[in-house]
């Protein structure tokens, strides 16, 4: 049976809004890791996913009943199953479907392996699923294969993103910039204008897991970026947020300040999506394989372990999280810096080299008003 043509598929969760004030009590986007496992080798992968399952790895009860607990929060998040491949779970379609009953949008992001079929796509939009975001580092197969280890991974990616638009399944697309790839943003952009897709989260390296310091680009490199991604956002279709990038918050609020009237309607629309200020422990929430409560994937400090912690409770008591959502706990120049409710670095940077999830983020090159005034 084609699933295209199968049975239609249940209706995605209504997102509810959130303000800031909110993340006090309730994650916008939780990411649970429902295993390590994995088929690709990636040179920069945050979770040093492994071929087999982890012996602690949470079984079918114990995610039903996570997935039950994340639906207790004052304002449900949207729940993104992640890995490691989710492909390697066989109750995938399962969980997806606890999760719309429960009243979550869900979404996914597999690895680029023979396991994403048509088939296996189909079942999961009929479970509920609410979007499929899948890794695409490069434009060409040689720049993409390499960084994710295994050779036909950029066709294979490809395919998978065919598969999404023809059942109809949203589909986002997320980039990791590194030094091997930085040149290749605008062809990128352009390749991606062709596939129907409806968000492009571009990722900005954090050294943890397999990723190395030294292939993260600099911090005048994230303006040049940023400015790519401004002008990106106005000539394509697609929405295109950043990833441990906060600041590129501040640097549109910036040029708004020196754009003509005509020109600030887009940038008062996308502030409008911004002001929310998102970051590791601020909106977000993680919980690892093992049931690890983590701010991020990007920031590995254990701060609860489900399903001894509730993670509710962890989310909105624990110590690491409140002081990650205090911006005036800042340190350095970033709790200077007249832009650090909205953006406030990216914690887990300034964690990953500094060791210190409350430092300045090393890869901002902006000057808080403040220190210039000081100065």
């Amino acid at each position: 049976m084609n699933p295209s043509s199968s049975g239609p598929p249940r209706e995605a969760v209504r997102p509810v809004p959130f303000t800031r004030a909110d993340f006090d009590h309730s994650p916008f986007v939780a990411f649970y890791e429902v295993t390590q496992a994995c088929d690709l080798a990636c040179l920069h992968c945050r979770a040093c996913a492994q071929p087999q399952r982890h012996p602690d790895e949470l079984g079918h009860e114990q995610s039903l009943r996570l997935i039950e607990q994340l639906a207790e929060f004052p304002k449900r998040p949207m729940l993104v199953l992640t890995g490691g491949d989710p492909m390697k779970r066989d109750d995938l379609p399962q969980l997806v479907e606890h999760g719309v009953r429960a009243g979550l949008n869900m979404s996914l992001t597999p690895s680029a392996t023979p396991l994403v079929t048509e088939r296996a796509l189909g079942a999961l939009r009929d479970a509920g699923l609410s979007r499929l975001a899948v890794s695409l580092d490069g434009v060409d197969a040689e720049t993409h294969d390499q960084f994710r280890g295994v050779a036909g991974s950029f066709d294979r990616t490809l395919e998978i993103m065919t598969f999404a638009r023809q059942l109809g399944v949203p589909l986002q697309v997320n980039t990791t910039i590194t030094r091997g790839n930085i040149s290749q943003l605008d062809a990128m952009a352009q390749l991606l204008s062709a596939r129907d897709i409806v968000l492009w989260s571009v990722f900005f390296l954090v050294p943890v897991g397999r990723a190395a310091a030294e292939d993260r680009i600099d911090a005048l490199q994230f303006e040049g970026v940023f400015d790519r991604l401004r002008l990106h956002a106005q000539q394509y279709p697609f929405q295109i947020k950043t990833t441990e990038a906060p600041h590129y918050r501040r640097f549109l609020l910036e040029y708004r300040k020196q754009a003509d009237p005509q020109q600030r309607a887009a940038y008062d629309e996308y502030g409008s999506r911004a002001s929310l200020g998102t970051n590791d422990g601020k909106g977000i929430l993680f919980i690892s394989h093992a049931g690890l409560i983590h701010p991020s994937g990007f920031m590995p400090i254990v701060a609860g372990i489900f399903p001894w912690d509730s993670v509710v409770e962890v989310y909105q008591r624990s110590p690491l999280f409140r002081a990650l959502r205090d911006a005036n706990r800042l340190r350095g120049k970033c709790g200077i810096c007249e832009y650090r409710h909205l953006c406030g670095g990216s914690r887990a940077r300034s964690y990953a080299l500094t060791g210190d999830p409350l430092a300045s983020d090393p890869d901002c090159a902006y000057q808080p008003s403040a220190s210039a005034k000081a100065g």
